[in-house]
């Protein structure tokens, strides 16, 4: 070959170089390409099965969004989620691109029109789901398109060792072949080295050229927090992070509507997003979140596959995620802009047994990969080894650094120790064992547990049986553990769940050197939220600040004194014991009191909100605008008709009968509305029912008492023979009159 023709193909190579480069600006308004973004689009461009590995944030999408805009024909995009599918569309709707996507969604005259509008030429990209894809009708539709490439979105979907196995995905090659000969590219965004075997093989791609980004998202900042006091600890994190945008994500959909109505009522504008929502409502939810509408979006995990919100600043795990693929994937969608990204999760056993209960009805090949998945799970939140480099290490990356200032582990390293006997051990059992076992197998070996393995293979003849068992089966699990991500053992890919020694291994044991290891979490002493519960603590415990309830106190009688009224009428002693647990210092706050309302925070508050600021300023205490969790007021339809009847003067037994409440019920329900700071004026029906002479002695002894208690009333000579319910309306007059 000539010099000239050289230098003609490389002119050539810059000119397409320049011309993708211009579409990239043209179109998305990108300078650069990202990463490998550029050698895979080529790679798609010149006809060739593409396979790739790049994590949440780095740019997938344009990987084939891109392509299809420079080829002729139209791109078929295979995608799981509808919501993904809607996402991408407007966005790319908003470029200027007709994407279209084609699922249950659509009636079938739109889907008639769309076909339409896709064998015109005029639709460039088309997301489909796998079950529309399954169709004779889709299939036979297709066929008289040009076609010209097919994107496998989210491909981890194929695989039974992904977190997100669907089974209509392994038919997708069948599908596929059904359209003719076309070049395929598949993409996801976490694929451990079993996974990415599996996805290959079944799309038979095993020849495809293989692109694998860096798993290693630097402005991410991993935590992992005991499940103890949950929602006071959220509660804290998102106060500390007003404003900006999150997810929070749950395993139930329960639990999504619960934390979202709980934020909400504690001041932050959050929305639920599960499958159980009215889909009107669900797209709403996630336009608002898209569109800054709302701040937080409270969701299982169907939310956030494709959402491209660049500018998320926290991700946090109410619950346990089922695996580490699912985890890295939910906390990738923090921080895609390359700003700061916060991932917190919340761990404990209890999520991890109920996970395991969850997969008892699968098939047994299935729920044994599931508990493989959820171990990966536990091993990650209880290891005190950085977290990105345990993440990096499950998806097959190493990463070199000791510290990456950027995990809990990282930045509050845990306790130390000379582990180099012990590894030598683990190594030596892997050994001996023939590199065939998993780690529950090594651990019995070491420990010298006789379980049925460990007789049926002999393995208490082997000269390590039984030297480790000083230790407990954590402390074995955790060496192990270590061993692994310091790449002295390894996973057998083709043996799942299996070790081997690695090359480093060997040559550890030839040559042997000082080796850290470092302590677990031990989360086994927190205690679940919820199975905390108040009635747990000593009966005559002082959970609150002795000091200032007794200051409160003070003031309290000063101003009873002052106004010519008993003191309980002010606030009652429960509710000065609340003040002094949760130190409000606000209106909002001390209404929130029980037994306060904003009503007696008009009327008594703003000398006891000065005196708990000044306790708190000069003690240093962290405050309830800081730690305090409001519950969601249930004031339910049963309250607010009672209140509306009382308003109209109906008389109670009316009332009553309407709500099929009994008296006595019913006026416990006055009571509470009455103590939580409601006025209500009760003079047209106690006019008809007691006489006022009787009204005055029952008003008299309320001003005078030390209590405002029903039973010590009765017990009180001067009371005479007047009935528990004429002291009861009484007493609501009286609080309404003086307290409210």
């Amino acid at each position: 070959m000539g010099k000239d023709t050289i230098y003609q193909d490389e002119m050539m190579l810059v000119e397409e170089k320049d011309a993708l480069k211009e579409r990239l600006k043209e179109i998305f308004g990108y300078s650069q390409f990202r990463g490998n973004q550029e050698t895979i689009i080529r790679n798609l461009l010149e006809g060739k099965n593409t396979f790739v590995i790049m994590p949440t944030g780095a740019g997938k999408s344009l990987c084939y969004q891109l392509p299809a805009m420079v080829t002729n024909g139209l791109a078929i995009v295979i995608s799981p989620l509808i919501a993904l599918m809607k996402n991408q569309v407007d966005q790319m709707n908003a470029y200027g691109i007709n994407a279209r996507f084609m699922n249950s969604t659509l009636s079938k005259g739109e889907i008639t029109k769309l076909k339409k509008e896709c064998m015109n030429g005029n639709v460039k990209l088309l997301y489909v789901a796998p079950e529309s894809l399954n169709k004779e009708e889709t299939i036979e539709f297709l066929k008289k398109v040009n076609v010209s490439f097919v994107a496998i979105d989210e491909a981890h979907c194929i695989s039974e060792w992904g977190h997100d196995f669907r089974p209509e995905y392994r038919r997708i090659k069948t599908m596929i072949q059904n359209l003719g000969d076309m070049p395929v590219i598949a993409l996801t965004a976490t694929a451990t080295p079993k996974v990415q075997i599996d996805i290959q093989k079944n799309l038979q791609m095993e020849e495809a050229d293989v692109f694998i980004s860096s798993f290693n998202r630097k402005n991410l900042f991993y935590e992992v927090r005991p499940k103890k006091e949950t929602k006071k600890q959220l509660i804290k994190f998102l106060k500390d992070n007003k404003g900006k945008s999150g997810v929070i994500y749950c395993l139930s959909r329960k639990k999504v509507e619960e934390i979202a109505q709980l934020l909400n009522v504690n001041g932050f504008k959050a929305a639920p997003y599960h499958a159980g929502l009215d889909p009107d409502v669900r797209m709403k939810n996630q336009d608002d979140f898209l569109n800054e509408e709302v701040d937080i979006i409270v969701a299982t995990i169907a939310f956030g596959m494709g959402i491209d919100k660049p500018d998320v600043r926290f991700v946090v795990h109410y619950d346990v995620p089922k695996s580490l693929e699912g985890y890295y994937q939910e906390t990738g969608r923090s921080g895609r802009d390359g700003l700061e990204g916060h991932c917190l999760m919340f761990y404990s056993h209890n999520d991890l047994n109920k996970l395991e209960k969850f997969n008892k009805d699968k098939p047994v090949q299935e729920r044994e990969n599931a508990r493989i998945l959820l171990q990966e799970m536990e091993y990650y939140a209880e290891s005190p080894v950085c977290r990105r480099r345990q993440l990096l290490h499950y998806f097959g990356e190493e990463y070199k650094q000791e510290n990456c200032g950027m995990c809990d582990n990282c930045v509050h390293p845990r306790e130390r120790f000379d582990g180099t006997d012990a590894v030598k051990l683990v190594i030596q059992t892997t050994k001996l064992t023939n590199e065939r076992f998993g780690l529950n197998h090594l651990v019995n070996v070491i420990r010298g547990v006789e379980d049925e393995y460990v007789k049926s293979y002999g393995h208490f003849d082997l000269a390590v049986y039984g030297k480790g068992s000083d230790e407990d089966v954590d402390y074995w699990k955790s060496v192990i553990r270590q061993a692994l991500i310091y790449q002295y053992l390894e996973k057998d890919i083709d043996n799942i769940g299996a070790l081997r020694v690695t090359a480093k291994g060997t040559e550890f044991m030839k040559h042997p050197h000082p080796v850290e290891l470092a302590r677990d979490h031990d989360f086994t002493t927190d205690i679940d939220e919820e199975e905390e519960s108040a009635e747990k603590a000593p009966v005559n415990a002082k959970s609150y600040d002795v000091k200032l309830f007794e200051i409160l106190k003070a003031l309290r009688k000063k101003i009873a004194k002052e106004k010519d009224l008993p003191p309980y009428v002010i606030f009652q002693d429960p509710s000065l014991e609340e003040m002094a647990t949760t130190y409000p210092t606000t209106k909002e706050d001390l209404a929130q009191v029980n037994g306060v309302g904003m009503g007696k925070v008009n009327k008594f508050g703003k000398e006891f909100l000065e005196t708990i600021q000044q306790y708190v300023d000069d003690n240093d205490i962290e405050t309830a605008n800081d730690v305090v969790v409001k519950s969601s007021v249930n004031k339910s339809k049963t309250k607010i008709f009672i209140i509306q009847q009382i308003d109209r003067k109906v008389d109670l037994e009316e009332i009553a009968e309407t709500t099929t409440l009994s008296f006595e019920d019913m006026l416990t329900e006055i009571e509470n509305i009455c103590y939580s700071g409601t006025k209500l004026n009760l003079n047209y029906y106690i006019d008809q029912v007691i006489d006022s002479h009787k009204q005055e002695d029952i008003h008299d002894y309320f001003m005078n008492a030390d209590t405002d208690s029903i039973e010590a009333a009765l017990n009180d000579d001067s009371m005479g023979d007047y009935s528990e319910e004429e002291i009861r309306l009484m007493r609501i007059k009286f609080m309404s009159e003086y307290a409210n």
